[in-house]
């Protein structure tokens, strides 16, 4: 690949045809190139395979059960998937493990797809593992069978087969009799207090309930009534949507389940069918999926994997309408739901690290009553702003990856305005993409685009230059405050994983504030008249393998839990992690279907200067961004956060605790141990003049076992979801 890039990283000018050829994966490989056969023979042994299966077991079988074991076979070549594995996994602390621990990854799948038991250990080499294409692993010939001498030199390509996809399959265990009010366009901008219609409750992303039957004085009381295990496993992120008495549940693989709010009593579920993704990182996107529902008028509207938009009928569960959205074939995908206003569905597209995504990341806006596609905006190309055209320092739109708007959105009605942020660019290096010191837009930046028509109507970037993987997509929410003596409408938000806090004119993107949560060393300077934010130029790695440790680390500082907003208290809630990591950037090199372009190397993760534990929960003052409180702990906070007009906030964290705490101080009123750590969304809701309270708990990548002693997790996170209430008065 080096012919490909000149001394500084940067792809030369008549490179971009070669690129793209190399990065297809189809027809040319690492392999063929070499002139090898499909097995290094000798290479694997038992004791290695056994290893192997150790390994995969603590690390990797939690989240992905089978599905990395078979979907090893989409890589034409070992090295590829050996680096996948190696600079992606485990999630929670990316590259951390030993290359020769991923070797024995490797030699143990390979053992599970039919290779062959060798003499020698399968060594962590790449010219020794581009020789094993795990698409034709056969039985070894016998010692005293001759192989064959007429096989001809190269095959044909195969003709691509269309996939054939089994239908979807609904299951109505109850009638459909029961009573269910449409939801409208005016109960999503002011939802019934008993409802949670979105992820976040309200369009405004406040993640905040009026609900107040539990309180300070009555929390310590709560009880459990039902529990429900969940169908699928992977990453715990959910959140429950509830109205008129159904909780609607959309959890991993997009399968989805209607129970009764009251008894638990499962109405009616949902399994979608997919295809059967190439690469290991499109699987992983299938066991990561958040808030993927929402309801508008009579139907559950559902975001996929493989970059469907779906509406359900939620009394039966049946499609009513469904539309592709983006070629899944590609890479394309949704790991988090859509946001619902104003007779629009929006979405924010994910999988823009994916090889075969390059040039394109989308938010769409779709009619809801039908799925057809209103307008798009593409994240990674905008020919109308030639400050956009210069930030990428010349690298052209088919070579880039990134910006990537993998969270939900907010609305404001009165502006008719849709905000959502983005992620870093990719690879995660400047020397690796070829960019220089440029900003590289729309990367980690708030985008103001118009609800009716797409266009761009303001920008913020909060992280220019990112060379860490610290993204910024996370949830915009939008407050009314004064502000120098006026009411404004203010964009209020941690977008991104250093933690850094911003108050932004909702109207305008002016800046009015940030503040630092966590300990963070990538930003140098914030300029507190424009908001300009500098890049730490002292750890932006100029070498390929230069390590530089940087904080916090790759899973934050914060990630997608959720902060809220309390309007009783003016607090903003962020719960976040006190930590660093050390990486380092490789060159870019050849990336098989389905497989990230990161190009990175992560050697260790640790706990920040001065830090006690891994836990940190901030609460800021909405309007200036001045100190409310803190709370420090050892387990990291891996729920989202839930603000109710019961003085109350609940977070849950990887020690298996869900917490309810004084929303004024922090103080902890009432807490339960979980099977799990508790993780998705706390959740609160009134049926029959009853409050309720909804706790997810599960599998979680953000523990941080590593850096909190004592901390044990199960094996099998067991997701379910656990309902509390009060006791019945006599």
């Amino acid at each position: 690949m080096t012919d490909l890039l000149n001394t500084h990283g940067r792809r030369q000018e008549a490179s971009g045809f070669g690129l793209k050829l190399l990065l297809s994966g189809t027809t040319l490989t690492l392999a063929s190139l070499l002139g090898t056969a499909v097995h290094a023979q000798d290479y694997t042994t038992e004791e290695q395979i056994a290893r192997g299966e150790t390994t995969y077991s603590q690390q990797c079988s939690a989240c992905h059960g089978q599905d990395i074991v078979e979907s090893i076979q989409g890589y034409p070549d070992a090295s590829l998937f050996f680096n996948f594995i190696s600079t992606a996994m485990p999630a929670n602390a990316p590259g951390s493990l030993p290359p020769q621990q991923y070797a024995d990854i490797v030699a143990y799948l390979l053992s599970e797809n039919g290779y062959p038991v060798g003499t020698e250990e399968l060594p962590a080499d790449p010219e020794i593992l581009a020789q094993i294409d795990p698409r034709n692993i056969e039985a070894a010939p016998a010692d005293d069978e001759p192989a064959a001498d007429d096989a001809p030199a190269e095959e044909a390509a195969a003709e691509p087969v269309e996939q054939e996809v089994p239908p979807s399959v609904v299951t109505l265990v109850s009638d459909a009799e029961r009573d269910y009010t449409p939801v409208t366009d005016e109960m999503l901008l002011d939802p019934d207090p008993a409802d949670w219609l979105q992820w976040r409750r309200t369009v405004n992303n406040w993640g905040h309930s009026p609900l107040d039957q539990i309180n300070r004085d009555t929390v310590a009381d709560l009880e459990p009534v039902w529990s429900w295990a969940l169908g699928e496993a992977g990453q715990q992120e959910v959140v429950p949507i509830i109205h008129d008495g159904i909780m609607f549940v959309a959890t991993n693989n997009n399968y989805v389940e209607a129970l009764d709010a009251v008894t638990g009593d499962l109405i009616w579920s949902y399994a979608h069918s997919r295809p059967e993704f190439e690469g290991g990182y499109h699987n992983n996107q299938a066991m990561r999926q958040k808030n993927s529902v929402a309801l508008y008028e009579d139907t559950v509207i559902l975001t996929t994997v493989d970059a469907k938009l779906i509406a359900l009928n939620a009394l039966t569960g049946q499609v009513e309408w469904e539309v592709q959205v983006n070629d899944w074939e590609k890479g394309y995908s949704y790991t988090a739901g859509p946001l619902v206003a104003d007779g629009k569905i929006f979405t924010g597209t994910s999988g823009c690290s994916i090889v075969g995504t390059a040039g394109g990341c989308y938010i769409t806006a779709h009619d809801a009553t039908n799925g057809e596609e209103l307008w798009r905006f593409n994240t990674l190309a905008d020919e109308s702003n030639p400050e956009f055209e210069e930030s990428w320092g010349g690298i052209p739109q088919e070579n880039r990856w990134g910006a990537t708007p993998w969270a939900t959105g907010s609305y404001d009605p009165e502006l008719n305005m849709v905000f959502y942020g983005t992620g870093m660019p990719i690879p995660y290096a400047e020397i690796t993409r070829g960019t220089g010191d440029n900003d590289v837009l729309y990367t980690n930046s708030t985008l103001a685009i118009d609800a009716d028509t797409g266009e761009l109507v303001w920008y913020f970037q909060h992280l220019p230059r990112d060379n860490w993987d610290l993204d910024s997509p996370f949830e915009r929410m939008i407050i009314d405050a004064e502000v120098d003596g006026e009411t404004r409408k203010m964009i209020v938000t941690t977008p991104g994983k250093n933690g850094i806090t911003f108050g932004l004119d909702a109207e305008t993107g002016e800046f009015i504030w940030a503040e630092e949560t966590v300990y963070q060393n990538v930003v140098s300077d914030i300029d507190q008249e424009t908001g300009r934010v500098t890049a730490n130029t002292e750890i932006i790695p100029t070498e390929f393998g230069e390590a530089v440790t940087f904080c916090p680390a790759i899973p934050g500082g914060r990630l997608w839990q959720a902060t809220a907003y309390s309007p009783e208290t003016g607090l903003f809630y962020l719960p976040a992690g006190n930590t660093c990591q050390t990486s380092a950037p490789r060159e870019l090199g050849e990336a098989a279907p389905g497989t990230a372009m990161g190009f990175y190397q992560t050697f260790s993760t640790s706990l920040a200067p001065d830090a006690t534990g891994v836990g940190s929960l901030h609460a800021l003052n909405a309007v200036d961004g001045s100190d409310g409180f803190e709370v420090q702990q050892g387990p990291r906070f891996t729920s989202s956060i839930l603000a109710t007009s019961g003085g109350l906030i609940f977070a849950g964290d990887a020690d298996r605790y869900i917490k309810a705490m004084n929303d004024e101080t922090g103080e902890v009123l009432w807490q339960q141990r979980m099977q799990a750590p508790v993780g998705g969304t706390p959740v609160t809701y009134e049926v029959d003049g009853v409050q309720y309270l909804v706790i997810a708990a599960g599998q979680s990548n953000q523990t941080h076992a590593d850096l909190t002693p004592g901390l044990a997790s199960p094996r099998l996170g067991g997701n379910s979801i656990h309902v509390f209430r009060l006791p019945e008065q006599d």
